[in-house]
């Protein structure tokens, strides 16, 4: 979806309208609101504030914000709202616990619609510590196919994988995977130590985490002896 059809979607939820509620009173068809919403229309910022202020949000400041704005007010849980002092059993040291979701009055912005459609995901480093997050929007209940609470950054701690695009401190989208995919870049961990490598699928019981620095390098393992986190979706550079 698209920011401004984030927002519409989540103002419209807020206020329990539905998208033909909000296409007779903007006077569209109830297919142009639904197309927005969902990011395959694109409009102009200045209709979609339009349509936003017939919808009746009141502060219109709340349209300019982004996504990330919205992240540095909200911390929130895709499948569920806990308390902050709840913390999951499956959480990783170092990551800190999801706060509950509460409005603050009229200013408070979209909360418990927030959970259903955006997800903050961690940032993991090499130590397998949280070093921040980043926000990304839950289409058809999945981020990039994968489950919303599943899904993790990890930043590349070196230019192993120089040679697939990948340097150091770039992000790795990493979508649950436990079993090697032939031909895919993937998290891995062997000797204790978390890896980006591409994988090449050898037998049933063999693979090549190859790496490609200055030259080219594979180690030939056996698969029970590699724990296989997920399979890289995307790679984000921070500039």
């Amino acid at each position: 979806m698209s920011r401004l059809g984030d927002l519409m979607k989540l103002e419209r939820t807020r206020r329990s309208m539905t998208p033909k509620q909000v296409a007779k009173l903007c006077g569209v068809a109830e297919k142009y609101i639904m197309d927005v919403e969902a990011g395959t229309r694109i409009i102009a910022d200045d209709q979609a504030r339009r349509i936003l202020k017939r919808i009746g949000l009141e502060h219109q400041n709340e349209a300019d914000f982004s996504l990330d704005d919205v992240a540095s007010v909200t911390d929130l849980a895709a499948s569920k709202v806990r308390p902050a002092d709840e913390t999951r059993n499956d959480q990783p040291s170092g990551e800190r616990p999801l706060l509950s979701l509460k409005a603050e009055g009229d200013s408070g912005i979209f909360l418990s619609a927030l959970a259903e459609v955006l997800r903050q995901v961690p940032i993991y480093d090499a130590s397998w510590k949280v070093t921040g997050n980043r926000l990304l929007p839950i289409v058809g209940g999945r981020i990039e196919g994968g489950a919303p609470d599943k899904a993790l950054y990890f930043r590349a701690p070196d230019a192993s994988c120089r040679g697939f695009r990948i340097l150091p401190g770039d992000l790795a989208l990493i979508i649950p995977a436990q079993s090697p995919v032939d031909g895919a870049i993937m998290l891995v961990e062997h000797n204790k130590r978390r890896m980006l490598r591409k994988i090449k699928t050898v037998d049933e019981k063999r693979v090549l985490l190859q790496a490609y620095d200055q030259e080219y390098e594979a180690e030939n393992l056996p698969v029970d002896q590699i724990t296989f986190i997920g399979r890289a979706v995307r790679i984000e550079i921070e500039l």
